[in-house]
């Protein structure tokens, strides 16, 4: 399983951005994604998830603010960003595995620079 992921970059306090992780090769078994954060000197930390039914599950941090979403026709999942704080500044990673329970999976996407800044 691959997973690209897209869509970060600058941004300024109160702004939006989407994020965008494409699943390719062998998906079968993949039936939920989820974004991760990894801010400077911090642990990785689960954004959100979405399982093939369309659960979801957020962090209380974005709870409000962030929306996942996927299109299992494209085997991609979103993460829509908005009212941007500067403590969401960290590298975003997508991940995927068998269930959203069983998150994080054994797949990864490269990270995807988020930065929050006037």
């Amino acid at each position: 399983v691959q997973l690209q992921a897209s869509g970060g970059g600058l941004v300024q306090p109160g702004g939006s951005l989407r994020l965008s992780c494409a699943a390719s090769g062998s998906i079968f078994d993949i039936n939920a994604m989820g974004w991760y954060r990894q801010a400077p000197g911090k642990q990785r930390e689960l954004v959100a998830a979405i399982n093939i039914g369309g659960n979801t599950n957020y962090a209380d941090s974005v709870k409000g603010r962030f929306t996942i979403s996927r299109d299992n026709a494209k085997n991609t999942v979103y993460l829509q960003m908005n009212s941007l704080k500067p403590e969401d500044t960290a590298v975003y990673y997508c991940n995927a595995g068998p269930a959203m329970y069983l998150l994080p999976g054994d797949f990864w996407g490269q990270g995807t620079l988020v930065t929050v800044s006037s």
